[in-house]
């Protein structure tokens, strides 16, 4: 209050490790249409144009997303939205939060259409010119027997120096879509359109902050059961192989050489998994996402896009990945 003096003062509040969630809707004022529900795979706090996203949700239990859908439907009808709306909810131990209510067109809009086969800015644009959203006999949303995912796509590789690791400012030019009868596919295919080939075998580095360790275990686990060598500095090393993993130990750059970057470039990596958090940590640890960045080793800097990336090279090991028409996906549902 001394410093501001008659100025507000004003405090957020932020979610560690929530799952943001955008939903795009149709309204003509009294009946409202969950156009999609799009799940982030990057946790709340990396900007919503720079993470990927699958439609339907890919972990959400059934509960949260009907909670997520009655409370859109009840939203538009408070404000009043005729055309498209927009939402951003953070899902945080089961709790619902809502970030922000858009009563316009988003970003998503192109990606949902596309996903579902609904056309829904032409219904918007009728909508707002009077016509009813029951004349257009929209079903209700159903599960379909398919998933899309929506990958962003950067620039890095033409900013010598940048640092790739993904924040709340956004930074991707672009984005591309994958499609598929289920999510592991269907983010492979996203990751093929962004323009990252996702290793089947060979090294993984894993470096994480302490609060990621115990998911990266599960990670590590999947990756070891398709065939990977696991590679990880002495903190992440001591976590993994205390549940029963075999770890080849590597130094961290500041630990002297040979250090992981040497590795890298030597070829002994082909997927590099790397969270971190504080200026000091990020700074220590720009080198070797440049060098993954340079030398087009597939990385996540996200522990929810490292699980993602387990379960898409799982899909590929599987079998080779089909192409359709897209309108195949929907011929079923109209």
């Amino acid at each position: 209050v001394r410093v501001s003096g008659d100025q507000p003062v004003l405090i957020d509040s932020y979610l560690q490790d929530a799952t943001e969630v955008d939903v795009d809707a149709l309204a003509d004022g009294q009946d409202v249409h969950v156009a999609g529900i799009m799940e982030h795979i990057e946790e709340a706090g990396i900007h919503s144009g720079d993470s990927a996203c699958s439609l339907p949700p890919y972990s959400l239990p059934q509960a949260t997303i009907e909670e997520i859908r009655r409370q859109t439907k009840a939203l538009a009808k408070a404000l009043k939205v005729v055309g498209l709306m927009n939402i951003q909810f953070a899902i945080k131990d089961d709790q619902v939060y809502v970030l922000e209510v858009n009563p316009r067109a988003s970003r998503t809009v192109p990606f949902v259409a596309k996903a579902t086969g609904l056309p829904i800015a032409k219904i918007a644009a009728r909508i707002m010119a009077g016509e009813k959203l029951k004349d257009f006999n929209l079903k209700i949303e159903t599960v379909r027997p398919h998933v899309a995912v929506k990958e962003a796509v950067f620039p890095f590789a033409r900013f010598p120096g940048v640092d790739v690791l993904l924040g709340p400012e956004m930074r991707s030019t672009g984005e591309v879509m994958g499609i598929d009868t289920d999510f592991g596919r269907a983010y492979a295919k996203s990751q093929l359109g962004a323009g990252t080939t996702l290793p089947t075998g060979g090294g993984v580095f894993i470096s994480v902050r302490d609060r990621d360790k115990a998911e990266a275990v599960d990670v590590a686990r999947g990756l070891a059961k398709l065939g990977f060598n696991i590679i990880a500095t002495r903190g992440t090393a001591a976590v993994l192989r205390e549940a029963g993993l075999e770890v080849e130990i590597v130094n961290k750059v500041l630990e002297g050489r040979p250090h992981i970057v040497d590795s890298m470039k030597s070829g002994l990596v082909q997927l590099v998994f790397n969270t971190t958090e504080g200026a000091r940590a990020i700074a220590d640890s720009a080198s070797l996402r440049q060098t993954a960045l340079l030398n087009g080793i597939a990385y996540s800097t996200t522990v929810a896009g490292a699980a993602a990336t387990v379960e898409a090279i799982a899909a590929l090991k599987a079998g080779e990945l089909d192409v359709a028409p897209l309108q195949s996906y929907f011929k079923t549902l109209f």
